[in-house]
């Protein structure tokens, strides 16, 4: 699969289910159904993507990984996201991410905030190739397991070189 092969949409109540079950494989505290729900239909200000790629298995599409972030004044604000482990590092956390803060450029946003697991270096490095640099750390934000965030930003918002390029 190439980056190419990733459609980024916006997600629907039909693509809940499989969301949740996303949710509940790539994270140790899981948002529940009715959090998701909320979110999807219930906050003005979130946006919601999934990223739909060619199952190895029966070629048909399936949802990898998704989205949800928040685009509220001039802040984009990253919650979550995540990604299927037989689909990472294949591009589709780039390609939902640059989505993402085209999106709060064209509703003019100049700047992206997120907290990251301290122990989440994947995830930190692929802010820190898209722009994002490191800002603060913020002591036991998280728990199951209890663990620091850290804290990241871009400003100004721009869309990194990466996401133009061919694929991304």
């Amino acid at each position: 699969m190439t980056s190419a092969s990733v459609i980024i949409e916006p997600a629907t109540s039909g693509v809940l289910d499989e969301v949740l079950a996303i949710e509940q494989a790539c994270f140790s505290a899981p948002w529940t159904r009715k959090m998701l729900a909320a979110e999807l239909s219930g906050n003005q200000f979130a946006h919601f993507l999934v990223a739909k790629c060619p199952d190895p298995l029966s070629g048909s599409l399936a949802v990898a990984g998704y989205f949800c972030f928040w685009v509220v004044f001039e802040e984009v604000r990253l919650m979550n996201l995540a990604v299927l482990a037989p689909f990472r590092r294949q591009g589709v956390a780039t390609k939902l991410v640059c989505t993402a803060l085209q999106t709060g450029m064209e509703r003019g946003a100049t700047r992206a905030m997120l907290e990251v697991r301290v122990s989440n270096h994947e995830a930190q490095t692929l802010y820190h190739r898209l722009g994002f640099r490191q800002t603060a750390r913020r002591a036991r934000y998280y728990d199951n397991p209890e663990e620091d965030a850290v804290l990241m930003e871009m400003a100004p918002l721009q869309v990194s070189v990466l996401c133009r390029q061919p694929g991304a």
